[in-house]
C-alpha cells in the first residue's frame, strides 16, 4: 500500500509540473503575439541620417615598401527619429571612414543616447587613422583621384538599437549606416593631401536596421 501511495505522490508532482510549464509557455507566447502587434500596428521607421559636414585635416601617402595612409578627417553626422509614437535607444554607435570599401580610420565610439518621437541629435566627432596599410591599387586610385580633384570617402556607421514604444522596449536591433563624403578642390597638385578638400554637399545616408 505505501509504495502505490509513493507513485501517485510522483505522478501528481509530474502532472503539476507539467501544468505549470504549459502556463509558463502560455504566458510567454501571449507577451511574444502582443509584442508582434505592436510592432506591426506601429511600423517603427528607420532613424534617418545625414552627414553634414566633412573636414580633412590630414592625408598622407607614405611610398615605399609598403604604402601607409595617414588620416584624420571631422565630420558631423545628423540623426532624426521620424517616428510619431516611437522611441530609439542608440546603445552602441562606432563611426569610422573609409575608401573603396578598405576601412581608413579607427572608429570613434560616440555616447548612447534616447531618441524622442521627432528628436534630432547631431555628432562631430574626430575620425583618425595614423599609418594604415594601404594596398598599391588603392593607392593608385588614390593618387588619380586627387589628380583629378575629388575624392569621394565612405562615412560608416555600426551600432546597436533599441525600439521603445510606451513603458515596453525592444530587444537590440544591428544599425548599419553608410554616408558618402563628397569632397572636391579647384585644381589637384597629383597627390593626396587634406589642402584644398572641401565637403561639398549635405548628404543623405543608407540606413539598414
Amino acid at each position: 500500500m505505501s509504495k502505490d501511495c509513493g507513485n501517485h505522490g510522483e505522478d501528481d508532482l509530474r502532472r503539476s509540473c507539467r501544468r505549470l510549464l504549459a502556463l509558463l509557455l502560455g504566458l510567454a507566447l501571449i507577451v511574444a503575439i502582443i509584442a508582434l502587434i505592436v510592432y506591426l500596428v506601429l511600423r517603427p521607421t528607420h532613424p534617418r541620417f545625414f552627414l553634414q559636414d566633412a573636414s580633412l585635416r590630414q592625408l598622407d601617402l607614405s611610398n615605399g615598401t609598403s604604402n601607409l595612409l595617414s588620416t584624420t578627417l571631422q565630420v558631423t553626422v545628423a540623426s532624426r527619429n521620424p517616428n510619431d509614437r516611437v522611441g530609439v535607444y542608440y546603445d552602441r554607435l562606432d563611426v569610422y571612414a573609409s575608401y573603396k570599401y578598405q576601412q581608413i580610420t579607427v572608429a570613434a565610439s560616440l555616447p548612447p543616447v534616447y531618441q524622442g518621437h521627432g528628436d534630432v541629435d547631431v555628432w562631430s566627432p574626430v575620425l583618425a587613422g595614423p599609418s594604415v596599410p594601404f594596398a598599391p591599387y588603392l593607392a593608385d586610385a588614390l593618387q588619380q583621384d586627387c589628380q583629378a580633384g575629388y575624392l569621394i570617402l565612405q562615412v560608416k556607421i555600426d551600432g546597436r538599437v533599441r525600439w521603445k514604444v510606451g513603458s515596453w522596449i525592444s530587444g537590440h536591433y544591428h544599425l548599419f549606416v553608410t554616408c558618402p563624403a563628397f569632397l572636391v578642390t579647384n585644381g589637384g597638385n597629383g597627390a593626396p593631401g587634406a589642402s584644398g578638400f572641401k565637403f561639398q554637399t549635405t548628404t543623405t545616408c543608407h540606413v539598414e536596421v
